[in-house]
């Protein structure tokens, strides 16, 4: 009865705020997602002064931008999962999980658009990596028809081949006339592997751009070339989505066209993916709709969760959620701030988002996971780490594999190895303690954790209490002693890794960190000696 109630409760709230956006549209409005993989707040809306994303820009100064959105898990798999059902990945089951089979019985937005007359496709990378199949074994398209078909030159040896917007311009070409479509760009883009160096010799990049290197880094040139073979590749995504937007122009479907601009999470660097720290969550987020959002233009600072969009895109759609036949959402839909007028905070009830994980990559004894719950809220992040005896990026003898294969992550590795520094080593891959607690305005890297602070023990004890309560209501296996269980689903591939590597039955370049960088020391003074990485031929 409970599930029942909280379904009719959001068909209300969603369909009282919806009649002030259809007064001005009849027609069912098209909807296009643009999701990059891997890329952090980066954008040159929000200030970065070694990226250049135009298209993202113009969607921010012509609708909305948003300040604090975040993914309630900062993996591939999981994250995409709760924007295509509107629940946090610890309401998923299996789905909390990184390589994993998707259970049929949750609906994603895209299969309910397309029961209700909907022309649905994608591009890319859609919900990924996994396996998703309906009751009886068929293949499931979660994000609609592939259209795959185009393919490019790509301007490095890393880069993807797909024509993503061809393909879009070919999905446009198969859209029924006076049908709604809806389109998923899935950018595989800024996703690793990058050719090293690409962002100076090939995208114009120099190392000065860089106005900070992320303080969890040693301030080197490896460093530093690695973010910007990074920006590269994020520029690159953001050209496709220019050529998009001229297709909707040239197509006259702009106006009826529905736009959000965002990524799955953060940049896929050490302390960054697969964790949940401030730069792991929060993701950049711009949402277009012509006409539809009141004063364009606008930068909102209400806390937005990944898995309020769902709800939204239902919504807009006219489609009630309580008939959907998806599982209930905690999530709440935007329309209220696309009918605002105001910047700043809009809904005052939008105060906080819950993150969270489970397991992720394969590497450590019986398939374990690196548990964690935390909350934003009041410009603080807390953290409850529950498996504080594993090491969180998991075990150093297969290779710390919840983090990729990078020039910066073998610098971290080598420095340690050869007994220049720990520190940074530390903060990547190095063991955690029960409780974190950080102030993300002045510490938004997350490196002076304020738990044992005696001035935060009142928010630290508010914030978890807040944080367990809403992690009960949501059936939360963890908070009622059975966490253990998200750690039984199967991998979809390489079951027990932990043990056939160990055993010498996995090959492990295919996993593990096969050191394909080492370093290097030059001096500039003939004492003070910089790291440098150079690939092995």
């Amino acid at each position: 009865m409970k599930k029942v109630i909280g379904i009719l409760v959001l068909g209300l709230i969603g369909f009282s705020s919806f009649g002030q956006v259809q007064k001005s549209n009849q027609k069912q409005p098209n909807i296009l997602i643009i999701m990059l993989d891997d890329a952090g707040l980066d954008m040159s809306a929000y200030g970065s002064s070694y990226v250049n994303t135009p298209a993202f820009d113009k969607l921010a100064s012509e609708g909305i931008l948003f300040n604090r959105a975040y993914t309630p898990n900062a993996k591939c798999a999981p994250s995409r999962a709760s924007i295509l059902t509107g629940r946090n990945s610890w309401q998923l089951d299996a789905v909390a999980n990184h390589f994993i089979y998707f259970p049929s019985k949750f609906k994603t937005f895209p299969e309910v658009l397309g029961e209700n007359g909907y022309f649905t496709g994608c591009t890319g990378k859609g919900w990924s990596p996994g396996i998703a199949l309906t009751a009886t074994g068929e293949e499931r398209n979660l994000t609609g028809k592939s259209f795959d078909t185009k393919k490019l030159k790509s301007p490095t040896t890393e880069i993807s081949v797909n024509d993503y917007s061809g393909n879009f311009k070919t999905f446009l070409s198969e859209v029924p006339t006076k049908t709604p479509w809806s389109f998923w760009v899935g950018f595989n883009e800024p996703h690793r592997a990058y050719e090293y160096q690409s962002g100076v010799k090939k995208g114009g990049k120099k190392l000065e751009m860089i106005k900070e290197v992320p303080k969890y880094y040693p301030d080197s040139s490896t460093v530093r070339n690695d973010l910007l073979d990074y920006a590269m590749e994020l520029e690159y995504a953001d050209s496709h989505v220019t050529k998009i937007l001229e297709e909707l122009i040239q197509k006259k479907q702009l106006e009826n066209t529905i736009i959000i601009y965002t990524s799955d999470h953060g940049m896929p660097f050490p302390r960054v993916k697969g964790n949940q720290y401030e730069t792991s969550n929060h993701v950049p987020m711009a949402i277009m709709w012509k006409g539809k959002i009141l004063n364009p233009n606008r930068s909102v600072d209400d806390y937005v969760s990944f898995i309020d969009i769902a709800p939204t895109l239902l919504e807009i759609a006219g489609i009630n959620w309580q008939q959907s036949g998806m599982y209930p959402s905690p999530g709440k839909s935007l329309v209220n701030i696309f009918n605002s007028t105001q910047s700043g905070q809009i809904d005052k009830d939008r105060n906080f988002v819950l993150v969270g994980k489970e397991r992720h990559d394969h590497g450590r004894p019986n398939d374990e996971g690196y548990p964690i719950r935390g909350i934003y809220k009041d410009n603080l992040l807390f953290l409850r780490n529950y498996e504080t005896d594993r090491w969180p990026a998991g075990n150093p003898e297969t290779g710390y594999l919840n983090v990729d294969k990078s020039p910066t992550k073998s610098l971290l590795i080598n420095l340690r190895r050869s007994g220049i520094d720990t520190k940074y080593w530390m903060l990547s891959f190095g063991k955690r303690p029960t409780t974190e607690l950080y102030d993300i305005v002045k510490d938004p890297y997350c490196l002076n954790n304020l738990a044992s602070d005696k001035n935060y023990s009142k928010q630290l004890i508010e914030l978890e209490y807040l944080m367990v309560q809403k992690l009960i209501s949501q059936d939360d296996l963890r908070m009622q002693g059975y966490g253990h269980l998200y750690e039984k689903f199967p991998f979809t591939q390489y079951r027990n890794y932990y043990e056939n590597y160990m055993n010498g039955e996995v090959d492990n370049l295919k996993w593990a960190d096969p050191n394909d960088y080492e370093p290097t020391f030059i001096s500039n003074d003939g004492e003070n000696l910089e790291p440098v990485v150079r690939k092995i031929d």
